[in-house]
Formats: C-alpha cells, structure tokens, sequence
C-alpha cells in the first residue's frame, strides 16, 4: 500500500523479497504498519515471515489509529492484496449518537416492512434522545416520567470523559449555558456540543453489590455480505463502589470504564476490576439454571446482528477492511441485556497479566482471520477462539440437549462465554498455500 498510486505492488513472494537463507515454508513475506505499541505491536512482531515498515514505507497490513484513518484513507491507494483495521466511516456504528439515529431507523424500517414484532427486536437501546437536535423531544419524554435518572455521554467521547447523571432538568440547561468542555470560540458561536441523553438503568443486575458491564469483541471482515465473528472470551468491568441510586454524582459508583476505575483510592491494580465472561457464565448459571443464561446469551447475539445489520447499507463496505469491535452491554436485574455502545477502538492496554494474555490471544486470532498468508479454505466456522456467527446469514451448529431444548434443534454458532480451547484446533497447523 502506498500514498502513491506510482508506487509498485508490494505482494512479493519469498523468493522475491529474501536471501536463501531466509526461507519461511514458501509463504508470502507480509509487510506491516502498526501506529501502537502494546499488544498488538507484539502480536504482529512475533508472527514468522512478518517484517515491519516505518514511516511512509509500502505495507500490505496496517493496524492504524481512526485518527490516521481520517486523515489518510481517502488519499490512499491500496493493492489487491492490502489490509486495513477500520472501515472507512465505522463512526457510523461506534459514535454514540449516529448509532442511536440508525438503530431508530432501522427499528422504523422494520415496523414498516414487516411488523411491530420485528421492531420490538430493537428494543436492546436505552430510551434516547440525540442533543441538542432532539432536545424539545428528550424534555417531553423527561416530563412524562418525573423523578427518572438519566445519563449524559458525550457523542464522541470515550473512557468515561464527560459523562454523568442528572435527575432535574436544570441540570441540562446548565450544560448548555455553561459547558465547560467548549473552546470560546464555540461559545461565542453558541455551539453547544453533541451528546446523547440516555434513560439511565436503575435496577442493574449486580455482583457483590456491585455495577458492572461486558465488553464483548467482534470481528466484522465483510458487510456486503454481511460476515461477523463473536470472541468467546471477554469480561465484566466492575466498578469499585458499591451500587447506590442515590450518590448520582460519584462516578465510581455508576461508571465501570477502566479508565475512570483506576482512579479510584481504593483500586488494586493487581486484583483489577475484571471477571472472566466464563467465570460470570458459570455463576449465572449456577445461580439462574441454565435455559435462563442461554436465552441471555442469544439475545446478547441478537443486539450484535441487528445493530450490525442497522448500519450494514449505510457503511462503505471495502475488501480491504476489517473491524474489531468491543460491544458494552449491560445486564439489569431482570437478565435483560441492554446495549451501552460500540467501539471502534477497544483498549488493548492490559490491566494485568491476565489481561494481557487474553487480548494477545485476541489480537492473534483476529489476524489469523485476516489470512494474510492464505491458510484458510473460507468455509471455517471456528478460528482460534473465534466463532462465525454471520454469514450472510445465520450460523447454526448441531448441538442436541434433550433436558434443556428437547429434541435436536439448530442453535446459533455462539459460544460466548464458554471455554476456549484454542489449544485444541491450533490455527498453525493449517498449511500456508504455495504462491
């Protein structure tokens, strides 16, 4: 890939690009950018036949920024061949208030097309409002049910910065006379900035007195078609407070981002703030009996595809691009679980070494799915701790359980939350092609 359209194609083989006593099984040698350090810089340095470019070097793989991708993509040309981490305007899923505008759309659409049925299947989101476009509408909605909490999330923020309870109106009109995250010059143009005010959830589900959150990871390589993968592992943030309705204004009660949690006086840097999705599974389902967990878990599927599908005409669809996302979601104390948002840039900054271990053998497999060495056939269903839970439509597996579902059924290609036996079908093993 290159700035330049006069550039040569990088896609070279062995032979072309190494001495002889360099070889690497007859593979491609796969020339990588990568904008971090961390996790995934050592992901990419440790694959064999890898080598790295600096600066403005050809590269047929490139882990980048979505600063660098707004400010570089539509000036670049890339080879058949080249590879990419973000989809062009993936904002349209992970800014938080263009992903409420399209999952209201799409709801509408469904309604419309089909029925009312099919709309209730949006109904994962929060009651929301988009500001300052929909305020007249958010304070009607605020009217109809006083004494509510709501929350406040700048549209385009991440890590917690900016957010935070109200329960009066005059908490919103202060925001908007004296928002103290604007320049002058956007208060001297009476700008006001974007955010969503969210129905905040009062009666989350909790452990140990506690608020928490998942962040769920999935991989999106195609969205026409529609292709998806769910990661079966991931983790509940908790926060490090006890859960109290009435303390709105302490963010370590209400906030379970990791980069608020840590600032916490009392956070342990070594006990972290995290549990495995496998082992809050296991608890679920100890506690709740196991029909109840794997219906929570298939509407986890369900708020995936169908916010995917939501924004599935509007994204600029690209071969050369793929997406990691990390989806919020939160649980009430009914079970139900709610959507909070979608990232398009998840952290991968470990939190210990636990942490580290997990997202190395995530950022792993996500590669592996890329193939930039040409090892897959195109019809797997699992890669590594990944499961195909999309393809153009739904992925079903076989998985007969009299005593929970009767009689053989279908079920989704979902493991969320279950155990990773990477180990077992190891992705090395698969043959790299010949070039």
């Amino acid at each position: 890939m290159s700035l330049s359209k006069n550039k040569t194609s990088v896609c070279k083989t062995f032979n072309d690009c190494r001495k002889p006593t360099e070889k690497w099984e007859g593979r491609c040698v796969v020339y990588y950018k990568c904008g971090l350090l961390g996790t995934i810089h050592d992901v990419l340095k440790q694959r064999p036949g890898w080598v790295e470019v600096k600066d403005d070097g050809e590269w047929d793989f490139q882990w980048c920024e979505v600063g660098w991708l707004r400010e570089n993509f539509d000036h670049s040309y890339m080879e058949e061949h080249a590879r990419i981490n973000h989809f062009r305007n993936h904002y349209e899923l992970t800014r938080k208030d263009f992903l409420l505008k399209n999952l209201k759309r799409y709801k509408r659409t469904l309604e419309r097309e089909a029925s009312c049925t099919n709309g209730s299947k949006c109904d994962f989101f929060p009651c929301s409002f988009a500001l300052p476009n929909e305020y007249h509408l958010f304070v009607e909605e605020f009217k109809r049910n006083p004494g509510s909490t709501w929350i406040m999330k700048p549209a385009a923020k991440s890590q917690g910065a900016g957010i935070f309870l109200f329960k009066k109106l005059k908490d919103i009109m202060d925001w908007r006379k004296h928002d103290g995250t604007r320049s002058k010059e956007q208060k001297d143009a009476a700008q006001v900035e974007s955010y969503v005010a969210q129905r905040y959830i009062e009666n989350p589900y909790l452990l140990g007195g506690r608020k928490f959150d998942l962040r769920v990871y999935v991989m999106v390589t195609s969205y026409f078609p529609l292709k998806a993968w769910l990661y079966r592992e991931g983790f509940a943030r908790l926060s490090s407070t006890r859960f109290c309705l009435n303390s709105i204004d302490d963010k370590y009660v209400h906030l379970t981002n990791v980069a608020v949690q840590k600032t916490a006086p009392d956070y342990d840097p070594e006990k972290g703030c995290k549990w495995k999705l496998q082992k809050l599974r296991m608890y679920l389902t100890a506690k709740h009996g196991r029909q109840m967990v794997e219906t929570l878990f298939k509407e986890m599927d369900n708020i995936i595809i169908i916010s995917l599908q939501s924004v599935q005409k509007i994204i600029i669809n690209d071969k050369h691009c793929f997406e990691l996302y990390g989806y919020d979601i939160m649980l009430d104390e009914n079970l139900k679980p709610w959507l909070i948002e979608v990232n398009a840039f998840p952290s991968l900054a470990p939190s210990s070494q636990e942490d580290y271990d997990m997202k190395y053998r995530l950022l792993e497999d996500t590669v592996n799915i890329v193939d930039m060495e040409r090892r897959l056939t195109g019809k797997e269903k699992r890669v590594g701790g990944y499961d195909l839970m999309w393809n153009d439509g739904p992925v079903y597996r076989e998985d007969a359980d009299p005593e929970v579902f009767g009689c053989s059924c279908l079920r989704a290609n979902t493991y969320l939350g279950c155990m990773n036996d990477r180990e077992n079908q190891i992705f090395k093993q698969i043959p790299a092609q010949k070039v």
